[in-house]
């Protein structure tokens, strides 16, 4: 299991909070402690979104799958990028 550090209300993995400290912001005029609250409220900030995202992705991916139960092989390319349009996979 991966050693964690907990900063800024996160959980890094070790080697990551080591990385950033040794070389990643030496040199930059960034502070760790203002690098971790900034990525903190980056990842808080979005965090919402990306759960919406993944949400979508995984709507679109089981209405891919029922298309290829329904319709099978060979695959009609045309009707297929039909559908993908028609779902918002695919943009005019």
């Amino acid at each position: 299991m991966t050693d964690r550090i907990e900063i800024a209300g996160l959980r890094i993995a070790r080697e990551l909070h080591e990385f950033v400290a040794r070389e990643a912001l030496p040199g930059t005029g960034v502070e760790a402690d203002a690098f971790w609250n900034g990525f903190s409220a980056i990842i808080h900030d979005l965090a919402p979104k990306n759960r919406a995202l993944l949400a979508k992705r995984d709507a679109i991916q089981e209405q891919i799958d029922g298309w290829y139960r329904e319709h099978g092989a060979p695959v009609d390319m045309e009707a297929y990028k039909g559908f993908l349009k028609e779902i918002g996979y695919l943009v005019p």
